[in-house]
């Protein structure tokens, strides 16, 4: 058995999601090689080849792969897939557009956002927003998986010695072309990247608020700023901020919520979270139920004595 991970990458370097997803590669039991695709990605590919336990890199040149558009990556996939019996991608925005049309064009069920290896065809997956695992089986030739990354520890960025395979890819669908982007550029660390993160809720009570009161602890921490939906959907915080079932799924080693309830749909983005904080005067809030460390007080002055005593 030979696993395939489908790298994340800006054609320099790898993404972090790639390194959790080779972890889970490992577990399905074989070799594990990278396909990176892209367009003058030799930094990325060779990034991919020093990653630990990655035996082969599978570099794919062309400029219709340069922005990793979902027809031409689920083509370049299907290509190679007779080789391989688990295709795996992180369960991240990419990850999610490209695998079911790869899937769908191998004609085989996908197995969606998994966070335990139980056999080479046997995977755990969070439903009910988490309350509940299944447990699924999959007796398809091939297995195309998306990948939780917060179930798995990151595979080790140095210590692998993979050869690097260069192969012609294939042809343009034109079905898709790429127009632009507009990204954001902030100082803080990426959401799904952060080690520390901390999120405010609706309790915050207005746009102006939540920057006044979060932003300086945010700094303090040298963290990522988070937020509920409830916050998201008051226009409190952008959409890209969101935690949760419908935003982003994080894990960093401390979260801290503030005048964040904890409804079931947050809980689900960032309870595996390693130490948990949260600040709220609902004595009775769920968010309480997950916290290692819980303070029942009014957010707007338990946060600015916080950031003194920091």
């Amino acid at each position: 058995m030979t696993a395939l991970v489908i790298a994340e990458h800006d054609n320099a370097s790898i993404r972090p999601a790639t390194l959790n997803t080779v972890t889970a590669a490992s577990q399905c039991g074989g070799d594990v090689h990278v396909l990176v695709a892209g367009l003058n990605a030799s930094a990325a590919a060779q990034a991919a080849s020093t990653i630990a336990g990655v035996t082969k890199v599978i570099h794919v040149e062309g400029e219709h792969f340069a922005h990793g558009l979902a027809e031409n990556m689920a083509a370049q996939v299907v290509a190679l897939a007779g080789s391989y019996s688990h295709i795996l991608f992180p369960a991240t925005a990419s990850g999610k557009n490209i695998a079911p049309r790869v899937a769908a064009l191998l004609d085989v069920g996908q197995i969606s956002d998994i966070t335990k290896v139980d056999a080479a065809d046997t995977f755990e997956r969070p439903i009910y927003a988490g309350n509940a695992i299944a447990i699924v089986q999959s007796l398809d030739a091939v297995k195309v998986i998306t990948v939780r990354t917060t179930g798995f520890d990151a595979a080790a960025v140095t210590g692998g010695a993979a050869s690097i395979e260069t192969q012609s890819g294939v042809a343009d669908s034109g079905k898709s072309s790429f127009l632009g982007s507009e990204i954001a550029k902030s100082d803080r660390p990426e959401l799904t990247a952060a080690k520390v993160i901390v999120s405010g809720g609706r309790a915050l009570g207005s746009n102006e608020k939540f920057h006044e009161v979060m932003e300086p602890l945010a700094d303090k921490l040298g963290a990522a700023l988070g937020a509920s939906r409830a916050a998201v959907d008051a226009g409190y915080a952008p959409n890209d901020w969101q935690v949760g079932q419908t935003g982003k799924i994080v894990a960093p080693q401390l979260y801290v919520a503030v005048g964040i309830s904890g409804a079931i749909q947050h809980l689900a983005g960032m309870k595996d979270s390693k130490v948990i904080v949260a600040i709220n005067k609902d004595a009775e809030a769920p968010i309480f139920g997950v916290a290692d460390y819980g303070l029942e007080a009014d957010l707007f002055t338990a946060v600015p004595e916080l950031i003194a005593a920091l």
